[in-house]
């Protein structure tokens, strides 16, 4: 008996303890929201700042360096920016991966929204299933993806075969291979379901009893999707532009194998810095100069879609 009265008044004696040493930090956690989430996504963010943060940081520092044969002159200096904005070459190559890039955004969203209009309004069986099927694409390799294009728009391609074939042209399209042409219909295939599916989500969320009142108010099916559709989904369509727009203006596979000379993306001059040409602190300025151009375009058409649906709406 006065074993367990021991034991009793020892635990009794210990518990305070550990509840008071661990009472202020969970006290924290839940006074704070913020701090929670932040916990929660320490293990990413971590991540994130190793393979993301640190590399960033790492080329910004290297683009400020001059190199010299195999050895680098790591004296700060920014030539290698004034570089990038005097060669005529820099800002053609630019210039060219922001319009196929935004092409290839724009053909995506415009093929993607009716099938995402489809799923969303007209499948009410087994929408998982044509959710799985959107993803299609990505169940084979991208480079047997853009091998299979390239079969497609050859010089005795499928197309060619086929309008020959059919008397419709004597000759093969040579403007089909080996152009900017190319390289949007490849990669506007290969990011579809990146397009597909925001904008899905926003259709699915728009509330049915709005439509069914600009029903009963007499405005018809173009009507209706024009004045409620539409702008309910365009947070859909911004983003899936976005998701489109930033990875492919920094491709290069596709345009190394479908590009040719006119199709030759500043990704591309970026890959032989750090290559063929062995000058990795010119690639890391152009790849800066790539980064902080891109972001500049994303925050405008950002802010002026944002303005445009307020109006909209």
């Amino acid at each position: 008996m006065s074993l367990v009265t021991d034991n009793t008044a020892t635990l009794r004696s210990t518990l305070p303890r550990s509840t008071k040493s661990g009472g202020w930090l969970s006290s924290l956690l839940m006074r704070f929201e913020a701090l929670r989430g932040y916990l929660l996504l320490s293990p990413t963010l971590l991540i994130m700042i190793i393979g993301i943060c640190v590399p960033l940081f790492i080329l910004v520092g290297m683009s400020l360096w001059t190199q010299h044969g195999f050895e680098f002159d790591k004296s700060l200096t920014l030539a290698n920016y004034f570089n990038v904005a005097e060669q005529p070459i820099y800002k053609a190559l630019l210039a060219r991966s922001i319009l196929i890039s935004g092409g290839c955004a724009l053909a995506t969203v415009i093929l993607s929204y009716p099938m995402a209009y489809f799923v969303a309004f007209h499948v009410h069986r087994h929408k998982m299933v044509w959710i799985i099927l959107m993803t299609l694409p990505f169940w084979t390799s991208y480079l047997l993806r853009v091998f299979s294009w390239k079969i497609i728009l050859g010089y005795n391609g499928v197309i060619n075969s086929g309008l020959i074939g059919m008397g419709l042209i004597d000759q093969p399209l040579e403007f089909l291979l080996y152009s900017p042409l190319a390289v949007v219909i490849t990669l506007t295939h290969a990011w579809s379901a990146f397009a597909i599916l925001p904008i899905y989500v926003s259709l699915e969320k728009i509330d049915r009893s709005l439509l069914e009142a600009a029903t009963d108010l007499g405005d018809g099916p173009v009507r209706r999707f024009f004045r409620i559709t539409f702008p309910m989904s365009l947070p859909g369509v911004i983003a899936a532009a976005l998701i489109i727009f930033i990875p492919t203006v920094g491709d290069y596979i596709t345009p190394t194998l479908l590009g040719g000379p006119d199709g030759i993306m500043l990704a591309n001059l970026i890959s032989a810095q750090f290559g063929k040409v062995n000058d990795w602190p010119m690639g890391a300025a152009l790849a800066i100069a790539l980064m902080v151009t891109v972001a500049l375009f994303s925050v405008v058409f950002v802010i002026i879609s944002r303005k445009v649906t307020e109006r909209i709406t």
